[in-house]
């Protein structure tokens, strides 16, 4: 059964405290709820329930790598950014966006129904799937040179589902979908993939 989300995160900032105090240190405070309105009026709709949830906890990871193998965790202000800019680039023709198959590996360029959540810093994004279909709420992978996809692996159904399998992880040290937890210095977490 997943943890909930704000379960996960105590057993993350349990373990970060413990064996990575630079990650730790760089987790942000709450976000204001006034910041996720703000988020939730630029996208022009509600933020799915786990992420409010995670963001009332953190808001992001500052540039600190936290999920595998290298995403860290927007803000609340940085999702609304980041979904506008994707939604600038890709805008054009987005009234017509091909749907392709909804339970498919892959995924259109872009879609208004995608909330960016995490980045690596080189223009790609983790999004919730909002689209109204039998898989809502699962990750994908938004690339900014191949497009999105989604991988088959549970850790990847919904952000709780990332969340627990980010805890296990880092707490049992065992691989994830090809990733196992690195310390490095003893002070900052790393993923490497196996």
């Amino acid at each position: 059964m997943t943890s909930s989300v704000t379960e996960s995160w105590i057993r993350i900032e349990t373990w970060l405290a413990g064996h990575a105090p630079r990650t730790f240190a760089a987790l942000a405070p709450p976000a204001e709820r006034s910041d996720v309105a703000a988020t939730e009026r630029t996208i022009g709709r509600s933020l799915p329930e786990p992420l409010t949830e995670s963001l009332l906890r953190h808001d992001g990871t500052g540039y600190r790598d936290l999920l595998p193998p290298f995403w860290n965790l927007l803000d609340a202000k940085g999702i609304a950014e980041d979904w506008s800019l994707r939604m600038r680039i890709h805008g054009d023709g987005l009234d017509d966006a091909e749907e392709g198959d909804p339970d498919g590996e892959y995924g259109p360029w872009w879609h208004p129904l995608w909330v960016p959540f995490a980045a690596d810093g080189a223009g790609d994004y983790l999004v919730i799937d909002q689209r109204e279909y039998r898989r809502r709420g699962r990750i994908g992978d938004a690339d900014h040179e191949t497009g999105c996809s989604f991988r088959p692996h549970p850790m990847w159904a919904s952000l709780p589902a990332l969340l627990d399998a980010t805890a296990t992880a880092l707490e049992t040290g065992e691989i994830v979908d090809r990733y196992r937890r690195v310390v490095v210095d003893g002070t900052e977490l790393d993923w490497e993939i196996v």
